[in-house]
């Protein structure tokens, strides 16, 4: 039995300034860093104790700092992968989301999506995302590993998931895998069927305490 635990990172100071994220190397607030225990804590629960656990998280300072709370409780290393960020959004992050809205070219409603240009200088296309965060899932599921943690980004779940349930890049367009700040995912596959479940999407239940804060 497989189990990955997929944490998007808590509120961040781009979520509260009203910029736009993307590789714009934003920080947690102080509440996102009490979600980030909280979401520790979280996990700590679930995981079996004594289990072996692998950490991985994108290297922008948001996930690094939720993965160290995580990295502390289990005794662990986080793994930093680039590959693990966000969606760049090129001369817009750190900009006002409104700059970003002025000249943002949404997708077609049918034709062809992956490639589609934003209008953005030097911002990455859904297939350049998806192609980065498929080859570093191919790499995480090829170790033995039977609980492993990865600290991402919200724009970067959905192709976490859809890399999980094997579906092919090019049918990527439409799908859209959407979950709060601070959430965690849980993805397993189980041993006889080796079917691969998405268990729970986008958890925030252990955020509970630190909203009443």
């Amino acid at each position: 039995m497989r189990t990955l635990y997929v944490v998007t990172h808590p509120e961040a100071t781009h979520h509260v300034e009203g910029v736009v994220g993307g590789w714009h190397d934003s920080q947690l607030t102080p509440a996102g860093v009490r979600a980030a225990v909280s979401t520790a804590r979280a996990l700590r629960s679930q995981v079996p104790d004594g289990a072996e656990v692998e950490l991985f998280s994108s290297d922008l300072r948001r996930t690094l700092r939720t993965a160290e709370e995580v990295a502390e409780l289990f005794g662990v290393k986080p793994n930093l992968d680039r590959r693990l960020r966000e969606k760049s959004y090129g001369q817009a992050g750190g900009r006002p989301q409104e700059w970003l809205d002025r000249r943002f070219i949404p997708p077609p409603a049918v034709g062809e999506r992956m490639e589609h240009d934003e209008g953005v200088e030097g911002a990455e296309t859904k297939a350049a995302c998806a192609r980065r965060i498929y080859a570093a899932m191919d790499e995480i599921l090829q170790r033995p590993c039977a609980h492993q943690i990865i600290v991402t980004h919200g724009g970067s779940l959905t192709f976490v998931v859809a890399s999980w349930i094997r579906m092919p890049i090019e049918s990527a367009g439409y799908a859209s895998f959407r979950a709060p700040s601070g959430s965690i995912t849980t993805l397993r596959e189980d041993d006889f069927f080796h079917n691969r479940q998405v268990v729970d999407l986008g958890d925030t239940r252990h955020l509970d305490s630190t909203k009443a804060d």
